[in-house]
């Protein structure tokens, strides 16, 4: 066993769980869904049954069978003296809650499938690697011509750069982990959107930060009379922000929310980290903005990119580009995590580079016919729901008409769609009456995963006794 989760935590993390009857089976759909998408980490204790039920407000019957019916399907076992502990993903067998089918439409992860040219790409790179392969393999910096390639990108946006401001990582999870343990003490305050990149703000929270939220809707964007108190009242060490294409409600920053961001995190002292993983990913945005904190603009920050949402999220390259020094810091905190990055990797991502263009253009069009798909569906089969325009990035953030995204998920999984419930993407709770949609699929799995939504959702809001329903308003 690695940690305990106490009564109050979980019942924070549980919201409104009590959508359906009977109690004890939406309380433990409720704790399966914090396992599957890791809001509980695998062999966490949970709290015993009297101080949970205590906590919840119901009989310690409800929480024996909630527990029981977790047992049952494999999410939590018994152990002696610890009492029930959360399994590890992949062990659950029930088909109420675990999807094992290979046509099972996995909408989880966000991200497309291969660039189509990336076979050729990976052939022509296999006849150049003897050039490598006499060398360690890895590479804690990165290679040279791979760093002054992804300068010269920056550069040709309007950033000038060195290579020396570039450091190559494994993909971008693998650069907020750095940047996270090499700036981040316990107790700094670190701002984030929200909702927001929930494995982003995983890295935060292991190093030990406060989250403070500064929230972001598809309608009004940033709230930046919240930013501007968040900023001048909680003075955070870091803010994580994603400027173009937000991850999950696919907001790009207007004009005027730069500059007020911008001037609050200079007030403040604040080093930015500027994630641009999805901020290719233009579809048919009119104006490209200017990007966040150009040169000269007195803001302290730190971009990340990645290969992952563009080329392949089995490319694991991305990069950091900051100043020399912090470079030079990050990479004297590497050895402590990671070794470095493959040279095989880092050639197969010089290789692509000179092809971006291409690729860029491919991705629009790709992303284009998914999300046309998903919101002509949606309108057709969903009417009551809010489904936002978007003009760019990887995801609708769709407004239920009801605060039932995890008993949603919970009923789709069920029929082989798999799900983040809006809940996921929270700092600070939330977001029951949300889900994302990632429009990266396929356009006829797109509209298979919105007929299997269309049809459990009348059985989800039928399940749901009204007073749940309005007591769980009362709190969204």
């Amino acid at each position: 066993m690695d940690s305990r989760i106490s009564a109050r935590a979980l019942t924070v993390l549980l919201g409104g769980w009590r959508t359906s009857e009977p109690a004890y089976e939406a309380l433990a759909d409720g704790i399966r869904l914090l396992v599957l998408d890791t809001r509980i980490a695998p062999r966490t204790a949970l709290p015993a049954e009297r101080e949970l039920a205590a906590a919840l407000g119901v009989s310690r019957t409800t929480i024996a069978a909630a527990y029981r019916s977790l047992r049952e399907s494999g999410h939590i076992r018994s152990v002696r003296g610890s009492g029930s502990v959360t399994e590890p993903l992949g062990r659950p067998s029930s088909a109420r809650t675990a999807v094992s089918d290979p046509g099972a439409i996995d909408l989880q992860q966000a991200s497309p499938a291969a660039w189509p040219g990336l076979a050729g790409v990976l052939a022509e790179a296999a006849q150049a690697a003897t050039g490598i392969l006499g060398r360690p393999g890895f590479d804690v910096v990165g290679n040279e011509d791979l760093r002054r390639g992804i300068a010269d990108r920056y550069t040709r946006a309007g950033l000038p750069t060195d290579p020396g401001e570039i450091l190559v990582t494994n993909g971008a999870q693998s650069a907020l982990h750095l940047l996270a343990s090499t700036l981040v003490s316990r107790g700094d305050r670190v701002l984030m959107e929200t909702p927001t990149y929930p494995h982003a703000a995983d890295c935060f929270r292991a190093a030990g930060a406060r989250l403070v939220s500064v929230p972001v809707t598809t309608a009004h964007g940033w709230d930046l009379d919240r930013a501007e108190q968040a900023f001048d009242r909680a003075v955070p060490t870091l803010a994580y922000l994603m400027p173009d294409f937000q991850n999950p409600t696919g907001r790009s920053m207007s004009e005027e929310e730069r500059e007020v961001i911008e001037r609050a995190a200079e007030r403040a002292g604040t080093l930015v980290v500027v994630d641009e993983t999805t901020a290719d990913l233009d579809i048919d945005r009119a104006v490209a903005p200017r990007p966040f904190a150009p040169a000269g603009s007195g803001v302290s920050v730190v971009r990340v990119g990645s290969f992952g949402k563009t080329v392949w999220g089995g490319l694991r390259v991305g990069w950091i580009r900051a100043t020399p020094d912090l470079i030079r810091r990050v990479v004297a905190a590497r050895f402590a995590i990671e070794l470095g990055t493959p040279e095989w990797e880092q050639l197969v991502a010089r290789m692509l580079l000179p092809r971006f263009p291409e690729i860029i253009a491919q991705r629009a069009h790709l992303l284009r016919a998914g999300r046309d798909s998903a919101v002509r569906a949606l309108g057709e089969a969903l009417p009551e729901w809010a489904v936002p325009r978007v003009d760019g990035g990887v995801a609708l953030w769709v407004d239920l008409d009801a605060p039932l995204s995890g008993a949603l998920v919970m009923a789709a999984r069920s029929r082989g769609l798999l799900l983040s419930a809006g809940p996921r993407f929270s700092v600070d709770g939330g977001y029951e009456r949300q889900l994302r949609i990632p429009f990266t699929a396929a356009p006829d799995r797109l509209e298979q995963a919105i007929d299997i939504l269309a049809s459990v959702w009348p059985e989800v809001r039928a399940g749901s006794a009204p007073v749940m329903l309005e007591r769980m308003d009362a709190v969204v």
